[in-house]
């Protein structure tokens, strides 16, 4: 880790996270900023597009080039401003403002003090840590820096997102109850390539393909995703690999069991779950639906790669 020296910062926000929870939140982190001496530019744009091009503008200028940019919103807003600092030196810097706020969990950064994680840029440190990047058949190649969704996972994440109530995590406990309905299971196709050695589940060598009926494949740079749910218990962002929690076909009856544990931040062993970890992971369903960071990516296959040290941030 290194002392990073904040003086100017770019603040992106997202007024409509967390139910309207960012607003509040934007306006305690101006306060904090300001009061501070910092230099402060804020984009608030209609669009995440528009916000990206606006943040790229700015890491790539040379006179007015930020010394971070703050994030104030939820894995969605980050996700969406990876593709303009991805590579860069700028920090990303989280003031969580959202409902599962999974990659400030992971670094520590508090998720309900505002002005103590706006302290964090202006007192703490940077250090890099990995991204994967998604490529698919069906849409551009893109980053992500918690989870990717494959399956049922992704399934309860995109009916979450659409639905108004409940408020918070609760939404997709709700929403795995609806899709627990409906069939849950798919054909998996897994390849995993530049295997781990001795690690998880892994099989000798550096190459092995899964085949097998399952409710989920879900693959983690992080440990967590919607809001704290322990599906990848090993995973780290800085390994240069990522890992994948194959769920296999359990029952309605199980899985209902499970989701609660999971919901509640719990590990899950069950005697169905296998555990890898690798580079470069290939996940192949028919109709299967996927999700970056609780964002949509698309349709099923997918195939995931660790970028090592892609991303600087800023941490406690």
């Amino acid at each position: 880790m290194n002392e990073h020296s904040v003086r100017r910062v770019l603040v992106v926000t997202n007024p409509h996270s967390g139910v309207g929870r960012g607003e509040g939140v934007a306006g305690a982190v101006l306060d904090v900023l300001l009061g501070d001496g910092v230099a402060v530019t804020e984009v608030r744009e209609d669009s995440a597009a528009e916000s990206v091009e606006r943040v790229r503008a700015a890491v790539g200028s040379v006179g007015e080039r930020p010394d971070a940019v703050l994030c104030v919103g939820g894995d969605g807003l980050m996700n969406a401003l990876l593709p303009a600092l991805a590579h860069s030196t700028v920090p990303l810097a989280l003031v969580p403002a959202g409902t599962g706020n999974d990659l400030a969990r992971e670094l520590g950064i508090p998720v309900d003090d505002p002005r103590a994680a706006t302290e964090i840029v202006l007192r703490g440190r940077s250090r890099t840590i990995d991204l994967g990047r998604i490529e698919s058949l069906h849409e551009t190649p893109t980053w992500f820096a918690t989870v990717v969704g494959t399956g049922f996972d992704a399934r309860v994440t995109l009916r979450a997102n659409e639905m108004r109530y409940p408020r918070g995590r609760l939404r997709y406990t709700f929403a795995a109850a609806a899709e627990l309905l409906r069939g849950y299971t798919l054909p998996f196709r897994i390849e995993l390539s530049g295997l781990a050695p001795d690690a998880l589940d892994n099989p000798p060598g550096t190459h092995t393909v899964v085949e097998l009926a399952a409710v989920m494949a879900p693959i983690g740079n992080t440990r967590t995703y919607g809001g704290g749910m322990l599906v990848c218990p090993e995973a780290r962002d800085d390994d240069g690999y990522l890992d994948v929690t194959v769920v296999g076909a359990v029952s309605r009856l199980e899985m209902a069991r499970l989701l609660p544990a999971l919901s509640a931040g719990k590990r899950i062993d069950h005697p169905s779950t296998k555990r890898y970890r690798a580079r470069r992971i290939t996940v192949t369903a028919p109709d299967g639906y996927a999700t970056a960071d609780g964002e949509p990516a698309g349709m099923l296959p997918v195939t995931v790669q660790a970028m090592p040290g892609a991303l600087t941030v800023m941490v406690p």
